[in-house]
């Protein structure tokens, strides 16, 4: 509801989480790296980015299910559940 007086405080967050991480950008040289996860077409990743140019630092795929091996579940799956 637009002009709703509590609006703020129900808005969905849109951004990942970040952790600021040492080092310079190779790219531009900037002291501006953090460490988040995106989700891309090739699923979830776990990257370092310079804040400032966005150059990627590091890229290393991601489980979002945490200790769940989603290969390993798809196999049962497709064995039907044995």
């Amino acid at each position: 509801m637009p002009g709703y007086a509590g609006q703020a405080d129900f808005a969905p967050r849109r951004w990942a989480e970040r952790e600021p991480v040492a080092g310079q950008c190779p790219e531009c040289g900037a002291e501006a790296l953090q460490a988040y996860k995106v989700l891309s077409n090739g699923g979830w990743h776990s990257v370092v980015k310079c804040q400032a140019c966005l150059g990627s630092v590091s890229r290393q795929p991601w489980n979002r299910l945490g200790h769940v091996d989603r290969d390993a579940a798809d196999r049962v799956i497709r064995q039907g559940g044995r």
